[in-house]
């Protein structure tokens, strides 16, 4: 058979024998039959001369049960809401010839047919087009109902693959052994067609292409469909509506119809959702037959209260009912909400107890939110805030902006002061370091230092941004430098980064260049008191930030020194620890060791080993390596390892007044970084 053949399905439907539809009825006669086959027959649909409207005509001759009449196709179902009804359909089908398996040798298009005019519609709401097969491309068409030139113009169609025998999985059509689509609306009729492939290589699994339309929920695919029963039938569902009255003038909504069948009181006509036509429905309020005299009856919704609710007395009416409470009760709606009595003496004395303890907490709560502003404003005051308002360069933020940072997934790292976690402030990353209790300023310096330190704007000294005063020991914000401190990247293991002597000498230039603006060019001289490699941070190009100035103490005055500053004994001026005395000369010690500390990297210890061993060697006028990093230490360099050694040991000398400024070691380093020779 070539591919321009098609199948066929059973059966012409709802072409109705002219001896059954002479006669149009716009009302059943009496003694009409109301059932066979177990199926209810309603008004429109009848059995037998008089007791049908045109084009409803039911046979109940078959002993199968009840038939469209004219036709084979059984009937299972028939309803009037909603308006549809469901029949057996035949499928179509095409098999292959096991000795010349590229022809068909059998084949039935399935046609079922429905005049264009006719009552019935396929429904496209509720079935689809399956199509079961290997290598299977099957379709279903259907003539037009709204004019045109071609005979058939609604098409659908799918097609489903097979790797072997195994591959269709019961229960999924999903295009392998089984496919299904949905249907267009409109279809008066149903044709199928296959379009022919080479079924040499499945015979034995897959004879036959199959395709037909069936109820969305009433089909699920086994594997062994793949062979079925040709004479199989399926259950799809027809919309149908009054489409004509049998006189010849086309009724074909509601709006054009000068009469209906809508002959009960308390019905309406509502225009079909599937082709022309029309359909009645009882009113709200009512159900039955809107097709008959009478045949819409009111319903008792007070015997169906799951469908009705009332919380009251109900009364039913002529399509409706009431719902009211009975004396002494009362409710906003009986139908929404259940009926209370008024409220007795026992109810109105618990109420006013609970009114009376809701004032009573809310008093509590007033109270304590008041206390509890008082205390915010205390800590405000206390901690500088209204100095600290006058401030251009720093952002006063509230401590609730601030709390979402305290979490372990934030946090940085911890020191005396307390614990830094990472935050994003506006659109800047910062590092906010809340601070232990106790650690932080007397309350008479914080707001004045603070405004000091926000006023530091250089490149090689971490930026205050903020700072949040509505706490006991408040809270600093600072930008946030990436790759952590120089402590980390020289001695931390599992962070030891390699550095150059270039970056290192880097390091150490301008880590001098930020020290000596806090010396020298800032408009208070700022002493750090605790500088050490964990205090000097790097951001991505290794540029050195100088840190941790101001989080437990911070040293502005205008005095020579103080006595009152606490720093890592490492790392601090043996004159301060013997005479109380810092200032400027003591963090030129404590960078002296930062320097030993980049070129050996090694760690300072509190037994001064490290700055003992380059003291003596350099005392012995020794030019051993042994001291310096292996990384860096390589003969090229071996004279500006010497001179920066020897730069180091000036600032340890135990003598303060021979020790270099800040603002010479500066110099000395940029010079020695930009010309890398000692004799510049």
């Amino acid at each position: 058979m070539s591919t321009a053949l098609f199948f066929s399905l059973p059966a012409l439907l709802l072409l109705m024998a002219a001896t059954i539809i002479e006669t149009a009825v716009s009302a059943p006669g009496s003694g009409c039959q109301t059932s066979c086959g177990g199926v209810d027959i309603p008004y429109p649909f009848g059995i037998g001369t008089g007791c049908f409207r045109e084009g409803f005509a039911i046979d109940c001759s078959n002993n199968n049960g009840p038939v469209l009449a004219g036709t084979t196709l059984r009937v299972v179902r028939l309803s009037l809401d909603p308006d549809e009804s469901q029949v057996m359909l035949p499928i179509g089908w095409q098999c292959y010839n096991a000795t010349n398996p590229g022809d068909t040798y059998d084949w039935s298009h399935g046609e079922t047919k429905m005049n264009k005019d006719g009552v019935y519609r396929i429904s496209n709401t509720q079935n689809m087009l399956v199509v079961i097969g290997c290598n299977s491309l099957g379709m279903t068409a259907s003539e037009r109902t709204e004019g045109g030139t071609e005979n058939y113009a609604y098409f659908a169609g799918c097609m489903s693959y097979c790797n072997n025998s195994a591959s269709p999985q019961d229960k999924l059509c999903a295009g392998v052994g089984c496919c299904h689509v949905d249907i267009p609306p409109g279809l008066t009729d149903n044709y199928f067609n296959f379009r022919e492939y080479d079924h040499s290589a499945m015979l034995d699994y897959s004879p036959c292409d199959y395709a037909f339309l069936v109820g969305k929920n009433n089909y699920t695919f086994q594997r062994s469909d793949l062979r079925m029963n040709t004479n199989r039938t399926s259950p799809v569902w027809l919309d149908w509506a009054i489409r004509g009255n049998g006189s010849g003038a086309a009724i074909l909504s509601c709006a054009n119809a000068t009469t209906t069948a809508c002959v009960s009181a308390n019905s309406d006509c509502v225009d079909s959702q599937n082709g022309p036509g029309y359909n009645c429905k009882c009113s709200k309020g009512f159900q039955g037959n809107p097709y008959v005299v009478n045949g819409c009856k009111n319903i008792d919704e007070c015997a169906d209260k799951a469908k009705y609710p009332c919380y009251g007395v109900c009364e039913d009416t002529e399509g409706s009912y009431e719902c009211t409470c009975r004396p002494g009760y009362r409710s906003n709606d009986a139908k929404k909400e259940r009926c209370t009595p008024p409220f007795p003496l026992a109810a109105q004395i618990s109420i006013g107890v609970i009114l009376g303890l809701f004032v009573l907490a809310s008093l509590v709560f007033i109270y304590v939110l008041r206390k509890e502003q008082r205390k915010t404003l205390e800590f405000y005051n206390k901690n500088g805030g209204p100095t600290l308002e006058r401030a251009k360069n720093l952002k006063i933020l509230k401590k609730k902006e601030l709390e979402p940072f305290f979490k372990d997934s934030n946090f940085i790292g911890e020191g005396g002061f307390g614990k830094v976690y990472k935050g994003v402030v506006g659109d800047e990353v910062v590092a906010v370091k809340k601070p232990i209790s106790g650690s932080a300023l007397e309350n008479n310096q914080f707001a004045n230092e603070v405004i000091i330190q926000s006023q530091v704007m250089h490149r090689n000294i971490v930026r205050l941004i903020g700072c949040c005063l509505v706490v006991d020991a408040p809270m600093l914000v600072y930008e946030f430098v990436s790759k952590g401190s120089l402590d980390d990247i020289l001695h931390k293991v599992g962070n030891k980064k390699p550095l150059s002597l270039d970056v290192r000498l880097s390091i150490a230039a301008e880590s001098a260049r930020g020290l000596s603006y806090m010396h020298s060019e800032a408009h208070t001289t700022i002493l750090h008191g605790d500088v050490k490699p964990a205090n000097i941070l790097l951001d991505d190009e290794f540029m050195p930030k100088i840190s941790d100035f101001g989080i437990s103490r911070l040293i502005a005055r205008d005095k020579q020194h103080t006595f009152n500053v606490i720093g890592d004994l490492t790392y601090i001026d043996p004159v301060y620890i013997q005479e109380g005395r810092l200032t400027e000369k003591s963090d030129v010690y404590s960078f002296g060791i930062v320097i030993l500390e980049l070129i050996s990297r090694k760690k300072a210890t509190r037994d001064n080993s490290l700055v003992k061993s380059f003291l003596e060697d350099h005392k012995q006028g020794k030019k051993s390596s042994e001291l310096f990093d292996k990384e860096i230490a390589v003969p090229a360099d071996m004279e500006l390892l010497h001179c920066l050694a020897g730069i180091a040991v000036e600032c340890l000398n135990l003598d303060v007044d021979k020790r270099p400024w800040m603002k010479d070691v500066a110099n000395r380093l940029l010079t020695l970084n930009q010309s890398r020779s000692c004799r510049s």
